[in-house]
């Protein structure tokens, strides 16, 4: 896959290395994706907001691609992923000042630690932006995300709260046990397990019947939608050929345990001026009750600087409406800009 003049390089952050790639120079945006995404599920959003005039940034998170991949599920809460990124940001912020200071013999004394980044997150991306926000609000300048708002933590934990709502079968209660998911993956190969995701069709709630493994009971679409390729599906799937992909399902292994650490943020406030894009065929804002929560009055309550917009499009809206999205957030961060 060609890569439109996109570097790459890899950044010792948080005891891990990240794969990331970069392009263009000016305000910095660093773009987080979701499962069973790379960083090449941002190429529109990378090319078009470099001509704009911003230095693109986008990892491949931890467990992901051609970045670390800890076995360990306690190696993926959101303390460990958010400290990914603030590692990552420092180096931004070094390498800016290297730059700018090569004649100094050191930058320590320019270290500023409220360096600050426009932020967009989509699927677990978008659920490690917003805790991004909140542990660490003054390191992001404003946040996009595409897909799924902010939700406080639920009284009990929240797995057996979801298989108690919809079963054994949900596809994550399904995820939870270590290398069951992976050795249901195992009897296909990565193209048709990519296709099975990113292109998922079933039903709102994602959950198999009763003694059928998730990833069987996904079909595979007849053929490809205009906006993906079947050279960027083979992309994904030979870095998973190399990777698995049991360091992207930790993510959900890690929930109950973000649930517990999480505790003292109980009740705290996203206060990082954010806009949320849906599509409105995506099976998140038909189900869960999403819909009623991001138009009423309790999300605005968590997160008081919020736009709110729903755009015609599914799951993976950042690629089937890139265009639209990328206006989006082009629109957004520009206001904010000379803030």
């Amino acid at each position: 896959m060609g890569d439109d003049n996109i570097a790459h390089r890899r950044v010792r952050t948080n005891g891990v290395w990240l794969h990331v790639a970069e392009k263009g120079k000016g305000p910095l945006v660093l773009l987080i994706h979701g499962f069973p995404e790379l960083w090449s599920t941002w190429k529109y959003q990378i090319n078009r907001l470099a001509e704009q005039g911003y230095h693109l940034v986008a990892p491949d998170m931890r467990g992901y691609g051609d970045s670390d991949s800890p076995p360990d599920p306690a190696s993926y809460t959101v303390f460990h992923v958010v400290g990914d990124l603030i590692g990552l940001l420092d180096d931004l912020q070094e390498e800016q000042l290297i730059s700018f200071f090569t004649f100094l013999r050191t930058t320590t004394e320019f270290y500023d630690a409220s360096y600050q980044a426009f932020v967009v997150g989509h699927d677990w991306g978008a659920e490690v932006a917003w805790h991004l926000c909140l542990l660490r609000p003054d390191r992001v300048k404003a946040l996009v995300n595409l897909g799924v708002p902010y939700r406080p933590p639920a009284p009990v934990k929240p797995v057996s709260l979801l298989t108690k709502l919809f079963g054994e079968g949900f596809y994550i209660s399904q995820f939870q046990e270590k290398g069951r998911a992976e050795k249901s993956f195992s009897r296909y190969d990565n193209l048709t397990i990519m296709k099975k995701f990113l292109l998922v069709n079933g039903p709102d709630i994602l959950a198999a019947p009763p003694g059928v493994e998730i990833i069987d009971f996904l079909e595979i679409p007849s053929s490809l939608p205009p906006w993906i390729t079947e050279e960027e599906l083979q992309f994904s799937a030979s870095k998973y050929d190399k990777s698995g992909f049991t360091g992207a399902l930790n993510y959900y292994r890690a929930m109950d345990l973000n649930w517990e650490l999480l505790g003292p943020w109980k009740g705290a406030k996203i206060r990082v001026p954010t806009k949320l894009i849906v599509g409105d065929k995506d099976a998140g804002f038909r189900s869960f009750g999403t819909k009623d929560y991001i138009e009423g009055e309790e999300f605005r309550s968590i997160v008081p600087d919020i736009e709110v917009v729903v755009i015609e499009g599914h799951h993976f809206i950042q690629l089937e409406r890139a265009e639209q999205v990328t206006d989006e957030i082009i629109s957004f961060f520009g206001n904010r800009s000379l803030v």
